[in-house]
């Protein structure tokens, strides 16, 4: 199959969103199908996955999250999609994003082919968690209609998220257009392996101590700061390594006013392919995301390393985890009781913490993705 992609995104950059693009799109190329991908102006090319960008010239830096500067950027990339579908011809558009969704719908008529939807998460729903939008906003009863016919307009959505079906069917959304597709992890690349102790040295880790490491965006609906909040009430003989970008500065800052600087290390952005060697310091994960509407992919490299996983109680998290989670609520004392419980009790979970790899094994990895993605879009073109 042909297939155009669309992600009205800086793709491409070591996060979870991009992540499942990445292994989406090139599982789909393993298999022998032909990808192209039409993106924002910045970010970094893709092994093997042919890029077509808009066009923005001296544009460097491109917010994570909602802004104004991506309607201007939306408008650049639906005439360069379209003009990459004319001489692509795909057999099926594939959109990330709902920006990248009704781009696609405009051409998906155009060209009488049909649009595959990868849903991961409501669009108003982020807008608010970003704070680009309030509430309380004159514009968020229209953009929640449009949000809700576009949820209506493809013939195939995935979801990363058994919620995020529900959701969709309650909004009218035909059920045999809804997809199951959750988040997935290379378990090659992320495998239990012994510390790595001249990297301990240079992020300053002291090897005495307990360590618990988070990998993901530093922003507050993924929980950062309910998470540095929860350290600053824990003995300080536990240190965190916190991997990940934007804001580091700002939340560097925030340890400092807590008291807890010394105890946190952050590293900044942490290379995809480099991520393992970091997460191999941690005897301990956490996972505090706020957001509900949203996957957590971040769970699957920890689950993949054997790490015993402690998490806030969301729908994703109990996907994923399921009885072998460790569960907070999303205050600052609950989430500090369930690390210092965790902590207390790292040599019964080293055993949970295997059975979470080998459920990765059973069904998260990108060929169970890719396989399914095929499948499903075979079927809908037959129909057609």
């Amino acid at each position: 199959m042909r297939i155009l992609a669309i992600a009205p995104t800086a793709f491409y950059n070591d996060y979870g969103c991009h992540v499942r693009i990445m292994g989406q799109l090139s599982g789909l190329l393993a298999r022998g199908h032909v990808i192209r991908l039409v993106t924002y102006p910045v970010g970094r090319d893709a092994p093997g996955v042919e890029v077509v960008r808009a066009p923005l010239p001296g544009l460097r830096h491109i917010p994570v999250g909602s802004s104004r500067r991506k309607l201007i950027l939306d408008a650049i990339l639906a005439p360069t999609a379209a003009a990459a579908a004319l001489r692509f011809r795909p057999h099926i558009i594939h959109a990330y994003l709902h920006e990248g969704a009704l781009i696609g719908w405009f051409l998906a008529r155009t060209l009488r082919v049909p649009l595959s939807f990868d849903y991961q998460g409501s669009l108003t729903a982020e807008m608010i968690a970003h704070q680009f939008l309030r509430p309380e906003s004159f514009w968020l009863p229209h953009l929640r209609r449009l949000e809700h016919w576009l949820d209506r307009q493809p013939q195939i959505i995935l979801t990363s998220t058994r919620r995020a079906m529900q959701e969709l069917s309650a909004r009218d959304v035909l059920p045999a257009r809804l997809h199951h597709i959750p988040d997935a992890v290379n378990p090659g690349l992320f495998h239990p392996q012994p510390a790595d102790p001249d990297l301990a040295r240079a992020l300053g880790l002291d090897p005495d101590l307990p360590t618990v490491v988070y990998l993901g965006l530093l922003a507050p609906y993924q929980g950062i700061d309910l998470l540095l909040q929860a350290i600053a009430r824990l003995p300080r003989r536990i240190q965190f390594l916190i991997m990940g970008f934007p804001h580091v500065a700002h939340y560097r800052r925030m340890a400092a006013s807590l008291g807890v600087g010394e105890q946190v290390h952050f590293t900044g952005p942490a290379p995809y392919q480099q991520a393992p060697r970091y997460l191999a310091l941690g005897d301990l994960a956490v996972a505090p995301k706020l957001a509900t509407t949203e996957g957590s992919g971040k769970l699957l490299p920890y689950m993949s390393m054997a790490l015993p996983v402690v998490a806030t109680d969301t729908p994703a998290h109990r996907q994923y985890l399921g009885e072998l989670g460790l569960y907070a609520a999303a205050t600052p004392d609950d989430l500090a009781r369930a690390i210092e419980q965790a902590l207390e009790r790292l040599p019964e979970l080293r055993s949970r913490g295997g059975q979470l790899r080998a459920r990765v094994q059973q069904g998260y990895t990108w060929r169970h993705t890719t396989v399914q993605m095929e499948t499903i879009f075979k079927n809908v073109l037959n129909v057609l």
